[in-house]
């Protein structure tokens, strides 16, 4: 998986927005690492399944998560949130 761009939805901005000021900066910090090194092991990469096959999650510190998808290169960023944005997807 070679990233080229990431790209946030207005959906991930609004989520993102609403994120304690410490978890915006960790997901700064994330999503440059993702960029680098989509396989670093503290993201913790992962293709999801069933009604989400066509997004992958990785993960902002051990209790957020950002959903993304995959486009020629250009890494969509879906939401972030708590494990719960499973839920409302």
């Amino acid at each position: 998986m070679k990233i080229d761009t990431i790209e946030p939805t207005p959906r991930f901005t609004k989520n993102w927005k609403r994120l304690p000021e410490a978890v915006q900066k960790k997901t700064i910090k994330t999503l440059k690492m993702f960029r680098s090194d989509p396989f670093h092991p503290s993201l913790r990469l992962h293709k999801l399944s069933g009604n989400f096959a066509e997004y992958w999650s990785i993960s902002v510190g051990l209790k957020y998560r950002i959903i993304f998808r995959m486009e020629k290169g250009t890494a969509i960023l879906f939401t972030i949130g708590t494990h719960a944005i499973y839920q409302k997807m």
